[in-house]
C-alpha cells in the first residue's frame, strides 16, 4: 500500500505531494491539468526509463519518492536475494540529475533498473494499454487461472519435482557426453597408461638414477683418486701416518711437563685416531667403487625412458609422471564402468519423469476445474459493465512439461451476440479491453494480495449505471487493496475515500501544475462543477450532494 508519493522539480511539477487513504482514492482535474504527469512519475518510480528533458528546472534534480507498506507481499525472499535491509515500510527513489544520469534506491540503498521495475510490480499495477497487451500473452492468462483455482500447493509440488528432473536431466547429459569423450579416447589413454606402468616408476627414483649415474661416470678415475690419497696417507714408509707416528712419543714425553703439553699431546692423538678412521672409510669406498657396465648402462637407458615420456607429455619430474599415469587409471576405469552409472541416472531421472508428470496432471485437473465457473464468473460482470453480450471460453491444450505445467491456454472472447469468441489480441477493442482487465482485477481481488491498483480513466466511453456499477466494484476491490481512480465522471469520483484534485497553477512566470485534499466544500463543488460546469446551477449542486450521499 502506497502511504505517500512525492514528486520534486517533474514536468510541470514543482513540488507536489499526496498521502493515499488505503481504500479508494479518486483524482479528479481539468484535462492537461497533469493528471498523466503524475502517471508518468510513478512509472519512473516502477522502473521506467528516464528523460532529462522532464525536468522542471533543468539546473536542478528531480526526486521521485515513494512510501510502500509491504508486509502482505510475500517479499523477504527478495530482499535477502538482493542484500537489501527489509523493513514493513519500503521506501523507493528515483533520482534524475540534470547531466541525464538516473540513480534509483530501495531503502537509501542504489540498486540497479531491473531490480527497482522488478519490485515495483510487485508494489503498484498502473491499469495501462501495455497491460491491456499483456492479457493476450499466454503465460499472463495461465496465471490468472491459477490464482482463481488457487492452484500454490500444486504449483510448489511441480516446481519442485521440475526443478529434480532438471537437475538429474543435466547430470545424465553430462555423462553422456563425458562417456563419448572417454569412449573416444579410450584406447589412446589404455596405450599412454601401459607405457607409463610398464615403466614402473616411483617418485624420488629419477634424482636417484642421476646420482648413481654420475658415479659410475666417474668410477676409474673415483678409484684412482682414492687409491693416491690413501699412498700419501698410508704408505709403509713416507706415509702421513708412519711419519706422524714417529712424533707420538715426543708428544707422549712432553706431555709430563705441564697442562698445556698434556693437552697438545691429547690434541695430537685425536688427530692420528681421526686420520686412521678417514684413512680406513676411504678404502672401504674405494674397495666398493666398481667399474660397471652393465649397471651404467642400465641406468642410462631408464633414464632416456624417463625423458621421453616427461617430453612426450610435457612434464618436468618424475613425480608428474606418476601422477599422469594415476590419472589415465581413473580415466580407463572411468571409461569402462561409466555405463553402469549411465544406466542408474536414467533410471533415476524417468522416475522423475514420471513424478513431475504426475504432479503436472494434478495441476493441470485443478485448472481444468475453473474453466466453467472462471469464465461464467467474468460473463455476469462485463454484464454488468453493460458488455451483456459479451463471452469467455478457455481452450487448453497439453504442451511437453516446461516452468508453469503442462498446459498452454488461450482465453477467447466475444463481446458481441453471434460472434464466437476468438483470442483476446484479435477482437477486443481498447474500451472493451479495459472491462475486461477491469473483472479480472475484480475477481482477483478476493484471490490474492494484489499491489496498489492505478485506474487511468478507466470509466472513458461509460456512463450512467454502467458507471455507478464500475465504481461500486471498485469499492469492493478497495476493501482489501488501495485504488488509486482517475476520474472524469461525477458519479465515479463521488465514491471515493479521499478526493485529490489537479490543477494549473499560473501565478508565478511558469505554469505549475499542482495538487490538493479536497474537503468537503471543495469536494462538492467539484463534484456539480463535473456535473454542469464552471459555475454550476443549484440543480448541479443537489445532484452532487445526493452522489456524495448527503
Amino acid at each position: 500500500m502506497l502511504t505517500n508519493l512525492s514528486i520534486t522539480n517533474y514536468a510541470l511539477i514543482e513540488k507536489l505531494e499526496m498521502n493515499p487513504c488505503p481504500g479508494l482514492n479518486m483524482i479528479t482535474g481539468e484535462t492537461g491539468a497533469g493528471k498523466s504527469i503524475m502517471l508518468g512519475a510513478v512509472g519512473l518510480l516502477l522502473g521506467n526509463r528516464a528523460d532529462t528533458k522532464a525536468l522542471f528546472d533543468e539546473s536542478k534534480k528531480c526526486i521521485i519518492e515513494g512510501v510502500v507498506a509491504i508486509q502482505s507481499y510475500g517479499l523477504k525472499s527478495f530482499f535477502d536475494r538482493e542484500e537489501l535491509d527489509y523493513e514493513t515500510t519500503c521506501i523507493i527513489r528515483r533520482e534524475i540529475a540534470p547531466s541525464g544520469k538516473s540513480r534509483a534506491f530501495i531503502n537509501d540503498t542504489p540498486v540497479k533498473l531491473d531490480v527497482l521495475k522488478e519490485l515495483g510490480k510487485t508494489l503498484m499495477d498502473i491499469h495501462s494499454q501495455h497491460e491491456n497487451l499483456l492479457l493476450g500473452a499466454s503465460v499472463y492468462q495461465l496465471s490468472l487461472v491459477d490464482a482463481f483455482a488457487t492452484t500454490k500447493g500444486e504449483k510448489a509440488l511441480y516446481s519442485e519435482q521440475y526443478g529434480h528432473f532438471q537437475t538429474l536431466k543435466k547430470k545424465v547429459r553430462a555423462l553422456e557426453q563425458e562417456m563419448l569423450g572417454l569412449q573416444q579416447e579410450a584406447d589412446y589413454n589404455q596405450f599412454q597408461l601401459e607405457e607409463l606402468s610398464a615403466l614402473n616408476l616411483e617418485k624420488g627414483e629419477q634424482v636417484r638414477l642421476e646420482s648413481e649415474e654420475e658415479l659410475l661416470n666417474h668410477a676409474e678415475e673415483i678409484k684412482s683418486q682414492a687409491m693416491e690419497a690413501l699412498g700419501y696417507l698410508d704408505h709403509d714408509e713416507m706415509g702421513a701416518l708412519q711419519m706422524l707416528g714417529s712424533a707420538k712419543p715426543h708428544f707422549h714425553f712432553l706431555s709430563r711437563f705441564g697442562k698445556e703439553f698434556e693437552d697438545l699431546n691429547q690434541r695430537f692423538t685425536s688427530l692420528l685416531i681421526e686420520l686412521k678412521d678417514i684413512a680406513e672409510s676411504l678404502s672401504t669406498e674405494e674397495q666398493r667403487m666398481e667399474v660397471d657396465t652393465e649397471r651404467s648402462e642400465w641406468i642410462r637407458e631408464r633414464l632416456s625412458k624417463i625423458y621421453q615420456l616427461q617430453k612426450k607429455h610435457g612434464l618436468q619430474t618424475d613425480a608428474e609422471l606418476v601422477d599422469l599415469a594415476a590419472t589415465l587409471a581413473d580415466k580407463v576405469f572411468r571409461a569402462d564402468h561409466l555405463e553402469e552409472a549411465l544406466d542408474r541416472e536414467k533410471a533415476a531421472l524417468e522416475e522423475a519423469r514420471n513424478a513431475l508428470m504426475d504432479a503436472g496432471q494434478r495441476l493441470s485437473e485443478k485448472r481444468l476445474g475453473v474453466f466453467s465457473s472462471f469464465s461464467e464468473e467474468l460473463q455476469a460482470l462485463l454484464a454488468q459493465l453493460g458488455m451483456e453480450n459479451a463471452r469467455i471460453e478457455i481452450q487448453r491444450k497439453e504442451i511437453p512439461a516446461n516452468e508453469s505445467g503442462i498446459d498452454e491456454i488461450e482465453v477467447l472472447f466475444s463481446a458481441n451476440k453471434g460472434i464466437s469468441p476468438q483470442p483476446i489480441g484479435q477482437v477486443a477493442s481498447g474500451g472493451e479491453f479495459s472491462r475486461l482487465m477491469f473483472a479480472i482485477k475484480y475477481v482477483m481481488a478476493d484471490k490474492m494480495a494484489l499491489p496498489t491498483l492505478i485506474f487511468d480513466e478507466i470509466d472513458s466511453g461509460i456512463s450512467g449505471e454502467v458507471a455507478l456499477q464500475m465504481v461500486r466494484m471498485m469499492q469492493k476491490i478497495a476493501e482489501k487493496h488501495q485504488v488509486i481512480c482517475i476520474s472524469h465522471l461525477p458519479q465515479v469520483a463521488a465514491k471515493g475515500e479521499k478526493h485529490y484534485f489537479v490543477y494549473k497553477d499560473n501565478s508565478a512566470k511558469k505554469t505549475v501544475s499542482k495538487i490538493k485534499l479536497l474537503n468537503e466544500e471543495e469536494r462538492l463543488l467539484e463534484i456539480a462543477t463535473m456535473i454542469s460546469g464552471s459555475n454550476p446551477s443549484i440543480t448541479a449542486y443537489e445532484n452532487a450532494r445526493e452522489l456524495l450521499g448527503k
